[in-house]
């Protein structure tokens, strides 16, 4: 039989939001964990019905917000089925983007540009909580996900934690996850501003698209459990190539 016997059924009263999202939400679930593999069929609109006790439309409701998100795509005559994965990430989780995109099946490889010893600018010495002028560590990086470029990542991080993340491998490693495992410092969450940007010559030049091409720009400064403003980092993603899922609930 198509599908998955051992999928959980939702329950109205223990889900507050609609019926459809709910069925989204599963289905999405199993396709980011790999119950559900690329080209793999779903099962059809009236099997999800009887599973879910809902009516066509519903469903057919879940299942075209899912083609939207482009998880599935679907074949007249044949049915829907499982798209190759687009990296994305949930904002509500602290993650690395290596990190991320390896609990999608992507693998991630990082080209590392440049390793820089600065002084620090204002708008990211206030950021981090250090002294303008204060010596600092800046790496330029462009992130690929299964061979093709997503972002340019420029993180600032103080002098001491940089001169460590230079012997580390930044081409195939996280920096959050060598700074929580290797050097035993729990990050604790992340402040975030998300706004559309278009790329210029040299960052279109990086990520490989046309000059004026839209991009989207995230700046991250991520917070140890001890209250230390420890990595700040301007973030530019493909516009093309690359989601934020967020979840936004009414309480």
């Amino acid at each position: 039989m198509i599908g998955h016997p051992e999928w959980p059924l939702v329950s109205r009263r223990q889900q507050p939001w609609p019926l459809y999202a709910q069925i989204k939400d599963a289905l999405r679930e199993e396709i980011c964990n790999g119950k559900l593999r690329q080209h793999e069929r779903i099962p059809s609109e009236s099997e999800l019905g009887r599973r879910y006790k809902a009516s066509r439309i519903t469903v057919r409701r879940a299942l075209s917000d899912l083609e939207n998100e482009q998880l599935i795509f679907k074949v007249a005559g044949k049915g829907a089925f499982v798209a190759k994965p687009r990296p994305f990430q949930k904002s509500e989780r602290l993650q690395g983007f290596g990190e991320a995109m390896r609990n999608l099946g992507i693998t991630v490889i990082n080209r590392v540009v440049s390793f820089l010893s600065i002084a620090a600018p204002p708008d990211v010495a206030a950021r981090l909580q250090v002294s303008e002028g204060s010596p600092l560590i800046e790496i330029r990086r462009v992130r690929y996900a299964d061979g093709n470029p997503i972002s340019f990542d420029v993180t600032y991080v103080r002098r001491a934690l940089g001169e460590r993340l230079a012997r580390e491998d930044l081409v195939k490693r996280d920096i959050f996850l060598i700074i929580e495992n290797d050097y035993a410092m729990p990050l604790d969450h992340a402040d975030l501003m998300v706004k559309a940007d278009i790329a210029g010559e040299a960052l279109a030049r990086q990520l490989n698209v046309t000059t004026g091409a839209p991009i989207l720009k995230v700046e991250r400064l991520a917070w140890t459990k001890d209250g230390q403003a420890i990595d700040f980092e301007h973030i530019y993603y493909r516009g093309d190539s690359f989601r934020f899922d967020l979840r936004a609930e009414r309480g």
